[in-house]
């Protein structure tokens, strides 16, 4: 190659690079609205509530690098609330539990301390408290006064931020991730079925899927699953139950509440499901999968039914779509595999609240400390993480969904129904830490550990629930009762140890 041409060949490189910056610049420019015109340096100081080595990186990465590259005047400095590091390497006395901090606590300190963070990014849960507690500023003036459009915001988004705030706008977040009913269509086909449809309650989807379960043994097709992997039934009262806000013990986890006509109406419709085969169970997972090991080959969807078509409806969340993809694009790799033909719908709703559904994170809500020292800029850096030109940098995740409406498009050309993971608002948040109780009286689980075996006997019918349900509130109150004396030590007699995800 001579000398000449490879020269050329370096201008071209270079000025393609130079455009590329130059179109980059251009763009995030605009997502700020060329406010920025001083060129005084200013820090802008962002609070999270987990700081350390690894998340720090990845914030600024995914939030600040942007900003700053057309900000050149402004310094961020990323707070934490709690830091990782101090916790995963400080050394504990292994005779007693570690103190756990109150997370909450940590984010007024930060908050309110001698050197006050400008920008708080919190999730769902925490809004509604920091706002009660007058710790943010509203931002409906601010929106109005800069006529920053949110007329595309997503519903699930928008509508469920303001829930929190009475009404009010105390933060924006520019990604959010919801979950859907995914359903078989040649399931409900072959079965003569009218598939489901956006906003059918509980009780509507799970007659449906007593409808398309069919067979017999390790042919048995099942209707429903109430996530993609098989469970023991306990776990599924609690999604179930979720939108019922039911809850197993007092916000003093002083009383046992679980039995209830509500509690006993939650087990007779999940045990009912697992006495007629409706869903699946972990041991027929087992067995299938005991005779595919003795028959060798690898199969790349262990216990996932729906995807090999086993299963005719779960409850997956929006990045299950690229599972599936994948599945699809590699069909012809897998022995005996058939892509499934699928599309989504929103999650079942109970009929108490229909416009409601679980499992819909709000996670990087972004809001202006009520005592920011630099205002002005905490506005500018919000307004461009949820601006349009950003959601569309941003609109090509597998995994998270933007909460601009317009840049809301089907993953890899598929077509299925979107507005299945932006019709529903998430479950309202409340004014009270049920983590906390896990903080403060680390044995509490042992309450819990009873409605394990017990819901075990309601789907032998060796119990009623009604009497399940009875003795779990006995078996219960007693736990919390030496809880209730020694609150940093474990109870005694709650049961067998089973991890559990906690629920209050």
């Amino acid at each position: 190659m001579n000398k000449q041409r490879l020269s050329g060949m370096r201008i071209r490189k270079f000025t393609l690079v130079s455009l590329t910056l130059a179109l980059l610049i251009g763009l995030l420019a605009a997502c700020s609205g060329g406010s920025n015109e001083s060129a005084e340096k200013r820090v802008l100081r962002i609070g999270v509530l987990y700081g350390g080595s690894d998340n720090e990186p990845y914030f600024r990465q995914q939030y600040t690098d942007m900003y700053e590259m057309s900000h050149p005047n402004i310094t961020f400095e990323i707070v934490g609330a709690i830091n990782y590091d101090d916790q995963r390497f400080e050394q504990q006395d292994q005779s007693k539990p570690a103190a756990q901090p109150d997370p909450y606590e940590k984010m007024k300190e930060m908050l309110s301390g001698t050197n006050p963070v400008d920008v708080v990014v919190l999730d769902y849960n925490m809004l509604r408290r920091l706002t009660q507690d007058n710790l943010l500023q509203p931002l409906d003036p601010l929106v109005t006064q800069d006529k920053f459009d949110l007329s595309d915001y997503v519903p699930t988004v928008i509508d469920g931020i303001k829930a929190a705030g009475d009404g009010n706008l105390y933060a924006l977040t520019p990604t959010f991730n919801s979950s859907a009913l995914y359903y078989n269509k040649k399931m409900f086909t072959e079965a003569g079925v009218t598939p489901p449809t956006d906003k059918m309650q509980w009780a509507d989807i799970l007659n449906l899927a007593r409808q398309v379960a069919k067979g017999e043994g390790e042919d048995r097709k099942f209707g429903f699953s109430f996530n993609r992997w098989p469970s023991d039934g306990f776990n599924d009262t609690q999604v179930y139950s979720q939108a019922l806000q039911l809850k197993m013990w007092d916000d003093k986890a002083e009383k046992m509440l679980v039995n209830s006509d509500q509690w006993e109406g939650v087990w007779n419709t999940v045990a009912s499901l697992y006495q007629e085969e409706v869903v699946p169970t972990q041991e027929f997972i087992n067995k299938m999968y005991e005779k595919q090991s003795a028959e060798g080959g690898n199969d790349p969807f262990y216990g996932d039914l729906f995807i090999k078509g086993k299963v005719a409806m779960t409850i997956g969340d929006y990045g299950y779509i690229n599972e599936l993809k994948k599945a699809a694009d590699n069909a012809s790799k897998i022995k005996d595999f058939e892509p499934v033909d699928w599309d989504v719908v929103t999650v079942p709703v109970h009929p108490n609240d229909p416009d409601v559904g679980g499992s819909i994170s709000l996670s990087q809500l972004m809001g202006i400390n009520s005592k920011a020292q630099n205002d002005k800029d905490a506005w500018d850096f919000i307004k461009f993480s949820n601006s349009k030109e950003w959601a569309k940098l941003k609109s090509r995740s597998l995994y998270e969904m933007v909460a601009r409406k317009e840049f809301l498009t089907p993953i890899g050309g598929l077509q299925y129904n979107m507005n299945a993971f932006t019709t529903l608002k998430p479950l309202p948040p409340t004014s009270s830490d049920a983590d906390q109780i896990y903080r403060t009286k680390p044995g509490v689980w042992e309450a819990q550990q009873p409605g394990y075996e017990l819901f075990q006997e309601v789907i032998k019918k060796t119990k009623t629930a009604k009497e399940a349900l009875a003795e779990w509130e006995t078996r219960g109150n007693a736990v919390l009762e030496k809880i209730k004396n020694n609150p940093t030590g474990e109870a005694t007699g709650g049961g067998p140890s089973i991890e559990v995800m906690p629920r209050g």
